[in-house]
């Protein structure tokens, strides 16, 4: 079974147009998930930006995952949603969303990855597995736990957190369904290329 390339974007003071062309090039060249991250817009530009990247994402047929916003996946009817650990229980959300979009929820932990799944979550996220920058605060997560959390649960889990090319090979036996990148695939200099050499490294985990 082929590995999922799951890119979950930032941007990097680009402006709005070169965000978008670096999405539609990563979509265009085999990143399987997309999920638009943003901390900072209010929600009407949010919204007026998921619409934009959902048309990408559908061009395609890639699902689009929102961060955090249930009220934006539901506006755009995007593909669903993903939570972290400060955001609504795994349960409302799931509620919230119905029985058919896509629930991501981050879990760092056994013991929030097995609540996860009972309420409703259909993937996990779990790292940060390696230093990143993406959040300001970051808990390292030990290849062993995320390595029990993949032995523990029945729902695919992602790893994430300061993944790149050189460091995919350090996931080898911890039965990920794939990898979620950011600044990788965000801030290459060849996106096309990049894509291609991170689906060659997970292909091998």
């Amino acid at each position: 079974m082929a590995k999922e390339l799951y890119l979950v974007t930032a941007r990097y003071g680009e402006d709005e147009e070169t965000f978008l062309e670096r999405v539609n090039i990563a979509c265009a060249n085999g990143v399987t998930f997309v999920q638009l991250r943003e901390k900072n817009l209010t929600t009407r530009a949010y919204y007026e930006l998921a619409v934009k990247v959902k048309n990408i994402t559908d061009e395609y047929h890639l699902p689009l995952i929102i961060d955090d916003r249930i009220d934006i996946c539901l506006a755009i009817d995007a593909s669903g949603a993903h939570i972290g650990d400060d955001e609504l229980p795994v349960d409302v959300v799931r509620k919230l969303l119905g029985p058919n979009k896509i629930l991501g929820v981050s879990a760092k932990t056994v013991a929030r990855a097995i609540e996860a799944e009972q309420q409703g979550a259909d993937y996990l996220g779990t790292g940060a597995m390696f230093p990143t920058q993406t959040k300001v605060i970051t808990k390292p997560t030990s290849k062993q736990t995320l390595k029990e959390i993949t032995e523990t649960v029945n729902i695919p889990v992602f790893a994430i957190g300061g993944i790149k090319e050189h460091n995919i090979d350090t996931l080898t036996g911890t039965n990920v369904v794939g990898v979620a990148v950011v600044s990788e695939i965000m801030q290459a200099a060849d996106i096309a290329a990049k894509v291609k050499q991170l689906k060659k490294a997970i292909s091998l985990l």
